[in-house]
């Protein structure tokens, strides 16, 4: 039986801000299928805002459309569909925003980040198995799906391979935001890269990702965090977060020098997440001899990222793309909620909005200013 539900809807990429005069988000009552095998019926609880989905919106990430957007949400399963056997109705769950098949070359080998069916599925603004379960009413044309959730809805149907199980309890609006934000800052601290204990550390951009790795670094015990970003309240929450050292990228004379000095030669870690191929460079040009640049970020495909070649041989360097965290989600959302309940993660310090579902454009226009940490629907 078709349900209805309401959901954000992205008819056409690139329309201008402010995103509260030209909505490229419509709020609209659509036609929702249900549940096919290996696939899920989940009411959504919360839904994050995350530069992602701004992308979409101003075309710098292209997508298909039409499409119903949302990837980092948190939810209750109501129906199972059939040979779905990990989850039951009633259930909490986050979602991952790359469903794990489990079967292809990088699952098999622990990279579910790398799934090469998931990542054909969310190009193509599917789920997993192919099918689209969202269309416009009455018979209308087929509305794709973002990266396998369209979080951006009362309800939805997911794969059961986009979600991870969560004990019950965990508030939705802090759930939600394990699902991209944690995963993919602390997941690049911790297994992308690796950060030992005592080690130095730069964060390039303190966004949700971005300020969820310096949460990452500090539980992992890094001795010197350095925060970059041309917010200073953003900087504040850094510092009140556990930075070392705060630098205004707008007002420094040469933010390389100072994390140069900061660190005593340059930081063994440099993390970038502006999704900018600039501050790529200049996180490069921070980095250590023998240390590790790694980017979170998604800047346009045509952009293009220059180094010097031989100084990768001659100062052994390292630079390293993390997607999703180079998470496996099954194994590791368990874990990071585990560090949050005991005190190692505060995730709740990096939410600054609540919203209504027919806020979202207003939402957008917030993040797109870099006035918003981590902003959430609540359902």
């Amino acid at each position: 039986m078709t349900l209805k539900t309401r959901a954000a809807v992205l008819r056409e990429m690139g329309l201008p801000a402010p995103y509260a005069q030209s909505k490229p988000l419509s709020i609209e009552t659509i036609d929702l299928a249900p549940p096919g095998p290996g696939e899920l019926l989940v009411k959504m609880t919360a839904a994050g805002l995350c530069h992602s989905d701004l992308s979409v919106i101003d075309g710098t990430r292209p997508r298909v459309m039409p499409m119903a957007l949302g990837h980092e949400a948190a939810a209750t399963v109501i129906e199972c569909g059939a040979d779905v056997t990990a989850f039951k109705p009633g259930d909490d769950v986050v979602f991952s925003f790359v469903p794990a098949c489990g079967h292809c070359q990088p699952c098999a080998t622990g990279r579910a980040a790398l799934c090469e069916p998931g990542a054909k599925a969310n190009v193509a603004g599917t789920l997993l198995a192919g099918s689209r379960r969202l269309q416009f009413p009455d018979g209308g044309d087929a509305i794709n799906h973002h990266l396998g959730v369209s979080g951006f809805a009362e309800y939805a149907v997911v794969s059961a391979a986009s979600a991870v199980k969560v004990r019950p309890g965990l508030a939705p609006e802090i759930a939600a935001v394990f699902g991209c934000a944690v995963l993919t800052g602390v997941g690049a601290v911790v297994n992308t890269a690796r950060v030992p204990p005592g080690a130095s550390v730069a964060v390039f951009g303190l966004g949700g990702v971005g300020l969820a790795a310096l949460l990452g670094a500090r539980a992992a015990g890094a001795a010197t965090i350095v925060a970059i970003d041309l917010q200073p309240a953003k900087l504040e929450l850094a510092k009140s977060l556990g930075a070392t050292h705060i630098i205004h990228a707008g007002t420094s004379a040469d933010v390389v020098a100072e994390i140069r000095e900061a660190t005593r030669g340059g930081a063994e870690y440099c993390f970038e997440s502006v999704g900018n191929e600039r501050v790529l460079q200049q996180a490069y040009a921070a980095t250590a001899r023998g240390g590790m640049t790694v980017t979170m970020g998604l800047p346009h495909p045509s952009k293009q990222f220059s180094i010097s070649a031989v100084s990768l041989t001659v100062e052994e360097r390292t630079v390293k793309g993390s997607y999703m965290g180079s998470c496996v989600p099954s194994r590791d959302l368990p874990r990071f909620v585990a560090m949050h309940d005991a005190g190692l993660l505060p995730v709740e310090r990096l939410l600054t909005h609540r919203l209504k579902l027919d806020d979202i454009n207003e939402g957008f226009d917030v993040l797109s200013r870099g006035e918003a940490v981590r902003q959430v629907v609540l359902f």
